[in-house]
């Protein structure tokens, strides 16, 4: 007979005892997942580096090509050509002259997830004072027959030359990814009408609607080897407006037998800068600047009339349309004070950039990749800027795609410090000095887009 506390005891050792087996059990099992996970991740990284270090050389050549070859907006003939042909030569079914200059390379492999990534092709009308042994040279003629300087000074050479990367990493790692990778090369971002001609030709129902667009643009205040990312707005509504304001000229010595058109501009124009100040809500940024003013031929005549050129920025659509009215109702209002006869003429570019909106959980899922690939300390939250950028169009279509964009890093780390010791500015974008450094920012935007891709495509 076993006594009653000789039974517990039994009971007891033998509970704990299994107890203490199926938690070491348990413990090695997550031990074992976790190291499988960590092993899956260094073995991506090995074969990402890996073959980018193979592909470098032939980037670095083609950034070199694309940088000293540069045309303008509207004009990507050869550079469109070009980059068809570097993603025929990896296997992607490749659609050239769609929505103008735009070029679409397809790599199916199988069932899966789409995603979408987007380079910018054009350039600028920027004489180039880099100073680079690979420097532009090229003259192009503009769409007024002016001979003009061109230059990459956005970067789009940087963006063009990532996007074959990753489409040559992608096409070699195959065999980690399931789905579709749409990569698509856009013309004429300068100008705002390149993102929208590939909509309005109907993308997305040629090629398929992606799960997520993703893009990149490099940053002139960032190093290399790092990104920044905004989790909302990135990049802002992009708005010009022309104004024509009448007046009645005469001789400069009787002004009181004119209506002085300069006068009258000029109260619009400090009018105009109530609307940010006094119209628009502290919480929303919005930005008016009259850029240009032209009026009169010589010292002592009044003009008959004053031409302003002003450019618009908003994040929402809501401030964006409230500046629009509030600037046809002050300069009109100023013109009726001033008992002109004829209203000003107030023209509104029919071809404004939309504000980039990142979709919060993509990018979220885009910074988590990015840290992966170049770990926490290389990937920042930066504040959103008022520069356009017309790829938010792609997320601003019926089908309502998720898209990100993210800043690439590509300066120097001894020159932005040097830069915060002395006060002096870094060149920026658009300057004629604008100069990134190829081979890490080039090699960092692979990293961090195929990574990215990777994992989307990963999604259950």
């Amino acid at each position: 007979m076993i006594r009653p506390t000789l039974f517990i005891l039994t009971l007891l050792v033998y509970f704990s005892s299994n107890s203490l087996n199926l938690f070491a059990q348990t413990n090695t099992n997550t031990m074992q997942t976790q190291t499988v996970e960590n092993t899956d991740t260094q073995n991506i990284d090995t074969q990402i580096n890996s073959q980018l270090e193979k592909n470098t050389p032939s980037l670095i050549e083609l950034y070199t090509y694309l940088h000293q070859n540069p045309e303008l907006s509207e004009q990507e003939e050869e550079t469109s050509k070009k980059m068809g042909s570097e993603l025929r030569k990896l296997g992607y079914e490749v659609t050239e002259k769609f929505g103008d200059y735009g070029v679409v390379g397809v790599l199916k492999n199988g069932e899966g997830k789409t995603v979408l990534i987007r380079a910018d092709m054009d350039a600028l009308p920027v004489e180039e004072k880099t100073g680079l042994p690979y420097a532009s040279t090229m003259k192009r003629t503009d769409k007024d027959g002016n001979e003009v300087a061109v230059m990459h000074a956005c970067g789009h050479d940087m963006h063009m030359t990532v996007l074959i990367g990753v489409a040559q990493t992608m096409a070699n790692l195959k065999d980690t990814w399931k789905g579709t990778l749409i990569l698509v090369a856009q013309p004429a971002e300068e100008v705002g009408s390149g993102a929208k001609a590939m909509v309005e030709a109907e993308l997305y129902k040629k090629f398929g609607t992606p799960d997520y667009a993703l893009a990149l643009h490099t940053n002139a205040n960032l190093a290399h080897g790092t990104i920044g990312y905004c989790k909302n707005a990135a990049l802002a509504n992009v708005d010009m407006v022309n104004i024509t304001v009448f007046g009645e000229g005469g001789h400069g010595a009787y002004p009181h037998t004119t209506k002085d058109p300069i006068v009258l501009a000029s109260q619009m124009i400090l009018g105009f800068q109530t609307i940010v100040s006094r119209e628009t809500s502290p919480t929303d940024a919005a930005v008016v600047t009259v850029g240009s003013f032209h009026a009169g031929t010589k010292h002592n005549i009044i003009s008959d009339r004053a031409e302003l050129q002003l450019t618009l920025r908003s994040y929402t659509d809501d401030v964006r349309n409230h500046t629009l009215e509030a600037i046809e109702r002050i300069a009109k209002g100023y013109a009726m004070a001033a008992g002109v006869e004829k209203m000003p003429v107030i023209e509104i570019d029919g071809n404004p950039t939309p504000a980039t909106i990142n979709n919060l959980e993509l990018t979220e899922k885009v910074a988590n990749s990015a840290k992966k690939i170049l770990g926490d300390k290389n990937v920042v939250e930066v504040d959103p800027v008022m520069g356009g950028e017309d790829f938010s169009r792609f997320g601003r279509t019926a089908e309502n795609v998720p898209i990100s964009l993210f800043w690439l890093g590509v300066v120097e780390p001894e020159k932005i410090e040097e830069s915060k010791k002395t006060g002096k500015p870094l060149p920026s974008l658009h300057s004629p000095f604008y100069a990134p450094v190829p081979k890490p920012s080039i090699q960092t935007g692979v990293k961090v887009m195929v990574q990215s891709a990777l994992d989307l495509f990963g999604e259950e």
